[in-house]
């Protein structure tokens, strides 16, 4: 008698423990791609590298379209901050202004609102 009850007993909480596991949160991936202001292949890579924050699967900047296509987990980081991020290394991007301390910061060849070329 005492086996059976055990028997019940594991089988009621091992029910419940898959319930928990099964009603995680799935990791969902986002694929982003909106404008960033640059001009050449330095821009590129720091555009790159300040968007890829934790979180973020991949970055790649197109210098010809002026787009920046991020893959991202949106569990572990937001859009809004991804803009932040890039925005606060001197760039402007469709949704944050550049941070003024870092386009003074760039090299000359970057500085793309110094530059009369309508990008």
């Amino acid at each position: 008698m005492k086996n059976i009850i055990v028997i019940v007993l594991l089988t009621i909480l091992s029910q419940g423990v898959f319930a928990q596991v099964a009603s995680k949160p799935k990791k969902e991936i986002k694929t982003i791609e909106f404008k960033v202001k640059g001009n050449c292949d330095q821009c590129k890579k720091r555009i790159e590298n300040a968007a890829y924050l934790k979180g973020v699967k991949s970055t790649s900047w197109n210098e010809e379209t002026q787009m920046l296509k991020v893959v991202f987990r949106a569990d572990k980081v937001t859009e809004m901050q991804i803009h932040e991020a890039v925005a606060k290394a001197g760039h402007s991007t469709d949704k944050v202004e550049k941070d003024k301390t870092g386009y003074n910061q760039l090299p000359e060849c970057c500085k793309y609102d110094d530059r009369k070329h309508g990008k």
